[in-house]
């Protein structure tokens, strides 16, 4: 099997456009939520009556600062995300797309629900005024696998071409899959990720509706993100995007990267089902268990030689309660070390989609860079009046407030969504 390393990173996200904007945000300790009452339209759009009022917005975003003209009118936003940063990601890893064999260079890149925008534009447009009034473009526009497709055919990519969506696993379920692809020989490059652009006032009553969504900090927007904290109260809801260049090592030397600019590499992919409910993780955690596992088990590892783990955790009470039954399960017998735990969520809220790619990409530049992120808001580890076991949240180090300096070799990265639907990803140093 192939060693696949990581070589390229593009990323848009509530603390910036860019990585190095969004890691430096990240690492500050910064929070990208705003409250929907900044918005121009909220009073009008259908926001006000919302019982949640904090969502995590792409700031300053300008579509023409990168796509030209036609691809901004052409492109959703979503797909827009994915483009421009596939674009940074490629410059990234100094590809030379004259020299690449691109029916071997390939596109693993989903999302949770696509253009969600366009669903709902077309949908009352059509309702008052009949079929003349559905865009022609509509259903390219809102399809999840347009992102893929467009990068594909902007910059030539012949081979594997894939759009994997699973509510909020989405995003790290791309990344394995396309370390997939490079290992069993379908490709030797990949641009992988995902990307979301959801922040729509139909969308945030429908997670409203379904109380999954923070109603208790919506005057202390940057507070409302509180993953494993005894005050946490529901996800925030977010957009942007995360993109990686993944190659097979061999690849990788061969077009002569240099081994201090490769991020990282994978060891190994998990997954799972909980068979258990649609929205609701079940409290013992057993499927994220054995996701965790099975990326452990695959990368040849021991759980006791893991640094890190970005978890996960989006701020809900049972789903950060399940995560955290799963990794004290995983760890069980470690107590020799201290394990560092951290939710990023806290300070970019939930990607949906896009989540994983993103937080895949903040546990790569953890390794690379040799520190850990914070999670922000949490002044009680654990605690909830809804039954957190003290003992339970005692065990680790979950990063409190302020990131921390940390040799990492090996680190998971958590991402589970509705259906019952779990996904590991283990990243490890690259070692020649």
């Amino acid at each position: 099997m192939s060693r696949v390393v990581v070589t390229g990173l593009g990323m848009i996200t509530p603390l910036g456009v860019g990585v190095t904007p969004t890691w430096a945000n990240l690492l500050a300790g910064k929070s990208g939520l705003v409250s929907t009452k900044t918005l121009p339209d909220y009073q009008s759009g259908g926001w006000k009556d919302i019982p949640c009022k904090v969502i995590g917005k792409v700031p300053q975003w300008n579509s023409e600062d990168h796509l030209d003209k036609a691809e901004s009118r052409r492109l959703a936003l979503f797909a827009q995300y994915a483009m421009a940063a596939t674009q940074e990601a490629l410059t990234d890893a100094k590809v030379d797309m004259q020299q690449t064999d691109k029916t071997r260079f390939g596109v693993a890149v989903g999302s949770g629900i696509g253009s969600f925008h366009d669903i709902h534009d077309n949908a009352t447009s059509f309702t008052t005024g009949g079929y003349k009034k559905v865009q022609p473009l509509f259903i390219p526009k809102l399809l999840t696998n347009m992102a893929a497709g467009n990068i594909s055919i902007k910059h030539g990519l012949q081979g594997p071409l894939h759009t994997v969506s699973t509510a909020c696993a989405t995003g790290l379920h791309a990344v394995g899959d396309a370390y997939n692809f490079i290992q069993n020989g379908y490709a030797d490059i990949m641009v992988c990720g995902g990307t979301e652009s959801s922040i729509h006032p139909l969308a945030l009553a429908g997670f409203a509706r379904a109380r999954s969504v923070v109603t208790d900090f919506n005057d202390d927007p940057e507070g409302a993100s509180r993953p494993f904290d005894a005050r946490r109260n529901g996800f925030v809801l977010s957009e942007g995007c995360g993109i990686m260049i993944l190659e097979s090592l061999d690849h990788a030397k061969a077009r002569g990267v240099d081994p201090n600019a490769i991020y990282a590499e994978i060891k190994g992919y998990g997954l799972s089902g909980d068979a258990h409910h649609i929205t609701a993780p079940k409290e013992d955690g057993d499927g994220a268990f054995r996701s965790m596992e099975m990326a452990v088990k695959r990368s040849g590892l021991q759980p006791h030689q893991i640094d890190y783990v970005n978890a996960h955790a989006t701020s809900t009470v049972i789903g950060d309660r399940a995560e955290n039954n799963a990794i004290v399960r995983l760890f069980e017998g470690c107590d020799d070390k201290q394990l560092s735990v951290s939710s990023t969520k806290s300070s970019v809220g939930h990607l949906l989609g896009a989540a994983g790619a993103v937080e895949s990409i903040f546990t790569i530049k953890a390794i690379h860079d040799s520190v850990v992120p914070p999670t922000l808001n949490l002044d009680i580890v654990g605690g909830h009046k809804g039954g957190d076991d003290p003992a339970k949240f005692a065990k680790f180090d979950y990063t409190p407030h302020e990131s921390k300096s940390k040799n990492i070799d090996y680190a998971l990265c958590n991402s589970f969504g509705f259906g019952g639907v779990n996904s590991t990803v283990c990243f490890g140093k690259y070692q020649a």
